[in-house]
Parts: C-alpha cells; structure tokens; sequence
C-alpha cells in the first residue's frame, strides 16, 4: 500500500509538473498568437499600401508612356515639317536663283534694279503674280516666233477658199439630192397608192373566188406614211368569224396567201411566174380552185410550178423531173402532156 501510495504521488507531481508546463506553454503560444496576429495586420497594411503604391505607380507609368507617345508624335510631325520647310525653302532658293539668271540673260536687268522697279497698273481685284501667270499663259499660247507665218497665212487662206467652194457644191448638190428623194418619194407613194388599190381590188375578188361566200380584204398598218407602212390581211371564210391567219388552218392560209400572190400577179402582170410547193397543204377542193387560177393565168403568161401533187402535173403542159442513175448521177427528164396523150 505504501509502494501505491507514493507511486501516485509521484504521478501526481509529474501531471502537475506537466500541467503546469501545458499551462506555461499556452501563455507562451497566446503570447506569440498575438504577436504573430500583430505583426500579420501590420504586414497586411503594408502590404495594402504597398499595392496602392504600386497601382499608382502604374498608372503613372502609363500615363508617362502616353505622354511620350505623344511627344513622339509631335516631334515626328515636326520633324516632318521641317523636313517639308527645308524643301520648300530650297524651291525658293532654286526658283530665286533661276528668276536672278533670267533677270540678267533675258531682260538685261540686275536684281536690285528689278526690285525697286515701280509695279505697273493692275487691273482691279488681280494680284501681281495672278497678272505675271496670266501673261505668261499669253506667251505660251503665241508660241515662238514663225518667220513664214503670212505664207503659211497665204496658202491657209487659198485653202480656206476652195474649201468653201467645195462646201458650196456640196450644199447645192445635197438641195438638189433632198429635191430628186422628195421627187422620188412621191412617185413611189404614187405608184404603191396605185399598185396597193388594184392589189386590194384583186385580192378581195379573188378571195370570193377561193372561198365561196368568205370575205377578205387588205388593209394599210399606216395610211398615213405610205413609206414605212405595212400591210395587213383581213380574210375571214363563209362559217368562221376569225379574220386572222394565225386563227386559220393550214389549207386556209395557204389558199389566202395564193389569193393575195395571184393578186399582185393580175395587178401587175409578168411574163412568167415560178411557185415552189404552193399547193402542198390544199385538200381536193381547193386544189381545183388553185388549178382553175393557174388555168386562167396560163394563156397569158409562163408558170413553172415545183410540185408533188398529181393533179397539179396532170394539169401542165410539160414535166421535168430528175431521176438518180445507179451511178450515182443525176438525170433531168422531160416529159410533154402531148407525147404522153400519143403514147396512150
């Protein structure tokens, strides 16, 4: 028991010995806590101040590059302008050496005298060197000085002449060319007046003829200007009311066209006439009108017709035809109505 006894005692020495090192070492970090803490805010103040310093100084900073910026721009333009100066002063230096020369090698007269020469009269709101340019753009229109300047004037004025002989002439004639077109015109609106009434007459009986019961007519686009007009057929057959070709059939068209040819061909005959497939298009019917016309104009005149038709051959007083020979030539033939009837 007494072994226990001190044992605990001396643990109890050594916790309170180190209670109290715990207790010492606690006031001696809290110690430290606040100097540490003390020493920590009074860096973070500098440091505070130190940013501030620092962001000043960069504006500062800033602000003097902007300037030398600046001053780098000016001096630059400066720099240019000098330059631009120096220039401009060697121009004049060039242009007063150059007016000095010419003082002297084409007036005869010192610059000094030049100088203090009194200027002459100006006329009012024109400067002195507006009046010099102004004179020398005189001199340079007089150009230099020619010798053969009356030959010339001479030769220009003979010239002159027979080309105002020449234009006369050529008035003149064009007077009496506009008087001959004039001449001309109205014949040829009198010939075509006359022509176009005998066409249209013809046409309107002929059309009756190609078409029982129809009605067809030609009409001018411009009465007015019987130069430049134009002509327009009206045909309209018994049972249609349409008066355009465009509206017509094939057959109808081709028979209105034939009207209006043989019109012009009975108004103004000639001595033969040639037709290339014609009658293509006409249907039995009309092909016996078209032969009736043919038989009318033949007794008066030579047609040559180009055709597939059988009745159009049969109605002709010869055929020639062209045949291809095995040899690969062609063959014109020529067959007469009356050999063939002999034939038979």
């Amino acid at each position: 028991m007494a072994t226990e006894a001190t044992e605990a005692a001396e643990r109890r020495i050594l916790l309170e010995a180190r209670a109290e090192a715990v207790d010492r070492l606690q006031r001696f970090v809290e110690l430290r806590m606040s100097t540490i803490e003390s020493t920590l805010a009074e860096q973070r103040a500098q440091r505070r101040a130190q940013s501030e310093a620092a962001r000043a100084a960069a504006a500062r900073l800033e602000q003097l590059r902007a300037q030398r910026s600046e001053y780098e721009k000016d001096l630059e333009e400066n720099r240019a302008l000098l330059g631009r100066a120096e220039v401009a002063e060697a121009e004049i230096r060039t242009r007063l050496d150059a007016a000095m020369v010419t003082l002297r090698t084409e007036l005869d007269v010192e610059p000094e005298v030049a100088e203090a020469a009194e200027c002459p009269d100006l006329p009012e709101g024109v400067t002195a060197t507006e009046r010099a340019r102004e004179l020398q753009r005189e001199l340079r229109a007089m150009g230099p000085i020619n010798p053969l300047a009356l030959q010339e004037h001479e030769e220009l004025s003979q010239r002159h002449d027979f080309l105002e002989g020449q234009l006369h002439d050529v008035r003149q004639s064009r007077r009496e060319l506009s008087k001959v077109i004039k001449a001309v015109n109205e014949e040829i609106v009198k010939v075509f007046a006359a022509a176009f009434a005998d066409v249209s007459e013809n046409f309107t009986h002929l059309f009756e003829t190609l078409f029982p019961g129809g009605s067809g007519s030609l009409r001018l686009t411009d009465p007015s200007d019987l130069l430049n007009t134009g002509i327009e057929i009206d045909a309209k057959p018994s049972g249609k009311n349409v008066k355009k070709l465009s509206l017509l059939s094939g057959g109808e068209r081709s028979l209105t066209a034939l009207a209006y040819l043989f019109a012009v061909f009975r108004s103004r005959p000639s001595p033969f006439y040639v037709m290339d497939e014609v009658e293509a298009a006409l249907d039995d019917v009309n092909l016996h009108r078209f032969l009736d016309l043919v038989q009318e104009f033949r007794s008066s005149a030579q047609l040559m017709i180009v055709s597939h038709q059988k009745r159009t051959m049969e109605a002709a007083d010869v055929l020639y035809g062209v045949s291809m020979e095995p040899g690969g030539s062609s063959k014109v033939v020529t067959e007469r109505a009356s050999e063939v009837v002999d034939v038979r």
